[in-house]
């Protein structure tokens, strides 16, 4: 967030996704980012559309109960694309999200302090730090890892995936 005025308040708003290989034991980062409007579900579909062009087989997303995850788009979106499958997480249970390691990670571990002389700068910088994690896979296995949940395999897959 940069400033602030009356209830308007320049921001970068960013989406993204950690993959998971579990024939490969890998782990991915996906994410796109916007300067000026927030994710709506409309956005959300177009960033899953993105992540199925990346991935092959059957994609599940463990996502929160968020607005932009619900509604209408986000259903036809899901009917007519059968290899994709949802799960919710519980309420209230970001730590389980490992996706929210990552933006943590980012708010407190490179951005604190941090002033940028515009949103378009912050921007670039979020943007340079989202690409740096995407090219460390120790990383990215530590963010997981502090999630708690277990790195799946394909023993701990379900038997028709």
């Amino acid at each position: 967030m940069l400033g602030s005025w009356g209830r308007h308040r320049d921001k970068v708003s960013v989406i993204g996704a950690v993959t998971v290989s579990p024939a490969a034991r890998e782990l991915g980062f996906y994410f796109a980012t916007d300067p000026k409007d927030y994710f709506d579900a409309g956005r959300v579909v177009a960033f899953l559309r993105d992540l199925l062009r990346h991935l092959r087989g059957k994609v599940i997303v463990v996502w929160d109960g968020g607005s932009n995850h619900k509604g209408p788009a986000i259903r036809k979106f899901l009917g007519r694309n059968k290899r994709l499958a949802l799960e919710r997480l519980p309420a209230y249970a970001p730590e389980l999200n490992p996706v929210e390691a990552v933006w943590g990670w980012l708010k407190y571990g490179k951005l604190p302090n941090f002033v940028p002389r515009d949103v378009r700068d912050l921007d670039d910088w979020v943007v340079e730090y989202l690409v740096e994690l995407r090219h460390d896979p120790e990383l990215l296995r530590s963010l997981w890892a502090g999630s708690g949940l277990p790195f799946p395999t394909r023993t701990s897959q379900h038997r028709d995936q």
